[in-house]
Order: structure tokens, then C-alpha cells, then sequence
């Protein structure tokens, strides 16, 4: 996957930090959140904003800003996806 290489790494979420919710797409959990959330146009990850749309890689996970909800979309390790 070539876009990984241009994906930025964000580390791991700080709890002190404003960090939106992640969660696996398609899960229950995901449906409850996007009933919650007011469908931002951006999601947060150590008070850093990103738009809806971008990928981020967070450890071994790759995450999906969707409106206001990180979506986990895969590994970012590119031999184990």
C-alpha cells in the first residue's frame, strides 16, 4: 500500500488529549456512536484535528476519520494487513 507510506503516524492516544471515539466499522458500537455524534466534520487525535476522509496510522492500526468517528480500516503494518 503506497498511501501508507504518506499516512502520518499519530502514536497512541492520550487520554489527557481530546481524542475522538474509535471504533470497528460495521459493529454495533460503530452504529451507537454515529447515532450519538452530531456528524462533525472533522475527528480529533491528541487535540490535533483531520478532516473526514483521512487516514491516520495509530500503533499497528490504520484509522478512517469519519465524520467525528475513527474508524479502524485495517493494519498499517504493510506485511500483515
Amino acid at each position: 500500500m503506497t498511501e501508507l507510506k504518506h499516512t502520518q503516524n499519530v502514536g497512541a492516544p492520550d487520554p489527557e488529549l481530546k481524542t475522538s471515539p474509535i471504533a470497528e466499522e460495521n459493529s454495533s458500537e460503530f452504529e451507537a456512536l454515529r447515532q450519538e455524534m452530531p456528524g462533525e466534520p472533522v475527528c480529533y487525535f491528541n487535540d490535533q484535528s483531520f478532516p473526514t476522509g483521512v487516514y491516520v496510522k495509530s500503533g499497528t492500526s490504520l484509522l478512517k476519520c469519519t465524520y467525528g468517528i475513527w474508524e479502524q480500516a485495517g493494519s498499517s503494518d504493510p506485511d500483515h494487513p
